[in-house]
């Protein structure tokens, strides 16, 4: 049988755009244990004199998120900021009604903020638009990031902080199109107040970008027309519309599961698309960006997640234990994502720490590394730089909701500080290998330094606290550079990050 073949032509010269390493973010909810028991459990034989568990500390400066998007997530739109500042003691305990438990409101605005410096992160804050409005955002805002001598300035030196923190982030709100969202609105109800809000933030802090929420996901019979209204009142006021995405293998159909991202990529032209539209139709010289804030595979935890008790402190929630197969996926959401770094801006993947997550942890025990931790650690740590615009010639296949999907699908990033160039790719074929050929024009006198490569036979493989290393990434990867070309072996459903330097 003839070994299948791709190719791949690179121009040093040719780039889509610089990587904002924002594309690398990630998420803490307060929801399920993202939160308690996950970064934060004072008892744990890890923690730190705050409380905070070293364990988790460590996998999470491995990926190195460079931002972490907080409170929520749909949390955020029934929370009131004010219960998670001042003496614990006196904080409220609050029945939480978008994930229905109770929050103890323990961990708030200020032991995130400590965390996040300790884990050398910038914070996107989001503001509650759902019961809330204008002024607790001003006032939020003033808390954070007025240096002193106003009332919420001076009441966080109260609290024990006197450097404002000066987040520059915000989100307007989380998925206000949603009808399962506290305080749901119509576009032109949200795009009104997202719009006032956005004009009293800026004139508190006019240095903050803020984000305007986009439509849940791309299924939302509300879609376009959702974005397009809110964008006719927010866009001179705000700087990204958010993108949400969740990917979902119900039918147990690897080819179909694997094309998902086909979709994902087809969502972000048609945002940029209604951006654009809005910006001719304004006139304007300005660019709204894309915020793609939530994103993963999640649906392994659902049928757990309807048999839960209300009204638990922290029960487990979204735990989606993960595969090898979603690793692939995420992978290819990697690779989407900084193909489009032009536009695309910010992305979190949701969430960091037990809820959907890359990490896991054991109440009474340790943490460890779920299968998509490794994809994201691999683009967070060799993705940062510029994109290449690489041309592809590659096999296809069809599945049952998509044509023609390449074999092979990959992005090229160069380090111009490091002198790196990092391949990542991924071979959807179910069969075989994939022999992929790169010429490297202008890249003629780089060599092949490593070759990672995620595989395994199994593909519902999984990552246990028992077992934690069963599915984990080998750097014994097939490939060379002669004169200016790439040749590498692809083995069959791998995840493959291909590293070069003079």
């Amino acid at each position: 049988m003839t070994k299948k073949k791709a190719n791949v032509y690179l121009d040093r010269n040719f780039t889509v755009s610089e990587v904002d390493e924002r594309i690398f973010g990630s998420f803490i909810e307060h929801l399920g244990r993202a939160v308690y028991t996950g970064i934060y459990q004072p008892d744990h034989q890890t923690a730190d004199e705050n409380g905070f568990r070293e364990d988790v500390l460590e996998l999470i400066k491995e990926i190195d998120p460079p931002i972490i998007r907080y409170p929520g997530g749909n949390f955020v739109s029934g929370y009131n900021w004010e219960d998670g500042v001042g003496p614990v003691e006196d904080r409220p305990n609050r029945l939480e009604l978008a994930w229905r438990t109770v929050e103890t409101n323990e961990v708030g605005t200020n032991e995130f903020m400590q965390w996040a410096e300790k884990a050398g992160t910038d914070v996107m804050m989001a503001v509650n638009l759902g019961t809330r409005g204008i002024d607790a955002a001003r006032n939020y805002l003033e808390y954070c990031n007025h240096p002193g001598g106003s009332y919420y300035s001076d009441l966080r030196k109260e609290h024990g902080r006197e450097e404002p923190y000066n987040i520059k982030t915000w989100c307007l709100g989380n998925e206000m199109d949603g009808p399962w969202q506290i305080g749901h609105k119509t576009a032109d109800e949200y795009g009104r107040l997202a719009l006032e809000t956005a004009k009293v933030m800026k004139g508190l802090d006019p240095d903050i970008e803020l984000v305007v929420s986009g439509s849940s996901n791309r299924q939302m019979p509300t879609f376009a027309d959702w974005e397009a209204t809110v964008l006719e009142h927010t866009y001179e006021h705000i700087d990204y519309i958010s993108l949400h995405q969740y990917f979902r293998n119900d039918e147990d159909d690897i080819k179909n599961f694997l094309a998902q991202t086909e979709s994902l990529d087809d969502f972000i032209h048609s945002v940029v698309s209604i951006c654009d539209y809005i910006k001719a139709k304004k006139n304007s010289d300005k660019t709204v960006n894309l915020s793609f804030d939530e994103w993963n595979v999640w649906y392994h935890s659902d049928d757990a997640d309807k048999k839960r008790e209300p009204w638990q402190v922290a029960p487990p929630q979204l735990e989606d234990i993960y595969n090898f197969e979603d690793a692939l996926v995420v992978g290819l959401t990697l690779i989407t994502l900084l193909k489009h770094a032009d536009r695309v801006k910010i992305a979190n993947q949701a969430q960091l720490v037990n809820v959907i997550a890359p990490i896991m942890t054991s109440e009474d025990g340790g943490s460890w590394r779920q299968t998509i931790f490794y994809p994201y650690y691999h683009a967070s740590k060799f993705g940062r730089g510029t994109v290449l615009d690489s041309r592809v010639t590659s096999p296809t296949y069809d599945s049952k909701d998509f044509k023609d999907v390449d074999l092979l699908d990959q992005v090229t990033i160069f380090d111009e500080d490091k002198d790196e160039l990092t391949i990542f790719a991924v071979n959807r074929d179910t069969e075989s290998a994939l022999e992929l050929d790169t010429q490297l024009n202008g890249f003629e006198d780089y060599q092949v330094v490593e070759h990672i490569v995620l595989e395994n036979e199994d593909l519902k493989a999984v990552n246990t606290e028992e077992n934690p290393n069963n599915v984990k990434p080998h750097s014994n990867g097939s490939s060379e550079v002669k004169g200016n070309k790439l040749t590498a072996e692809l083995p069959k459903l791998s995840w493959n990050v291909i590293r070069l330097t003079k």
